[in-house]
Parts: C-alpha cells; structure tokens; sequence
C-alpha cells in the first residue's frame, strides 16, 4: 500500500467518509468510516494533511488528530463546493475536500481551542439574555400609564 500523504474527510453525524491519494495523486483509500473507528484509522497512519470542511465539529476533530501528529486545515463549505465533480454524495464531498486543500490559494479557517468556542458560544447566548429583558422593557411601556399615579403618588419605584 501506498502512503498517503493527503486525506479528505467530510464529517456526519454517524458516518465519515475518507478519501486519501498518495504524492502522485492516485486515489490510496475511499472508504466510510463509523464514529469510533475515526480515531483509531488515523491512528494507524503515517502524519499527514488532513482537509476538513469547517463546522463547530470540525474543531473538534481538528484538535483530536492534530494531538495524532497530522496535520490539520479546515476549509470553509463555500469554498470546497466549486471541487465537487459530481452529485452531492459523501464520496464526492470527501474527493472534493482532498482536492480543495492541497491549492495553493485555498483559504483555510484555523481550528478553534475548546476555550475559543466556548466563548463563540457564550454570546448568542447574552445577547439573547439582553434582548428578552429589553423586550419586558418594552411589553410594560404601554402599561406604564396605569400605574403611573400610584408610583407618583407612592414615590414607588416600577420594576
């Protein structure tokens, strides 16, 4: 067998496809790997260049096989779409990604750390947070009139 020194994997929820050609450019291996077998197969490898399509799982696995010795860039999908020759199939996905990484113009996405994308995480998060309260804000406005006497009155402050 040949060694492969580039692979494409395209990422999915169960299945993960592999497609790996050798320095010439000849296809080595294609094949579908399950989950639990990913790390094991790359495992078993010489390093190499690794091209995945960027996704928050992407990272995740970018970080696991760097950790391996292999050498990890993610692309962004938008990017990898023009390399498909063919029907959008895993196969074609992974073919296209191995092709994709190895250009020299290709403009690659660096792999987060855990501590990037849990801060990437956390702001939706707390601007969702401000929006509800501006939105409560903004549900007792119309309201505000009708207590407005009693709080005069009271010298109460409204919630």
């Amino acid at each position: 067998m040949n060694q492969i020194v580039t692979i494409g994997l395209d990422l999915a929820k169960n299945i993960f496809q592999v497609h790996g050609i050798d320095a010439c450019g000849k296809v080595v291996v294609r094949k579908p790997l399950r989950r639990g077998d990913v790390m094991n197969f790359f495992a078993g490898l010489h390093p190499c260049l690794i091209g995945i399509e960027a996704c928050a799982t992407a990272h995740h696995w970018g970080r696991e096989l760097s950790k391996l010795g292999h050498t990890v860039r993610l692309m962004p999908p938008a990017y990898v779409k023009a390399y498909v020759k063919r029907g959008k199939t895993d196969a074609a996905d992974a073919e296209a990604i191995c092709e994709a990484v190895t250009r020299p113009t290709m403009r690659f996405v660096a792999v987060k750390s855990m501590e990037q994308q849990g801060v990437l995480m956390a702001t939706p998060i707390a601007a969702s947070v401000c929006c509800a309260r501006n939105e409560r804000a903004r549900s007792r406005g119309p309201m505000t009139p009708l207590y407005r006497p009693i709080a005069v009155s009271t010298k109460a402050r409204l919630p």
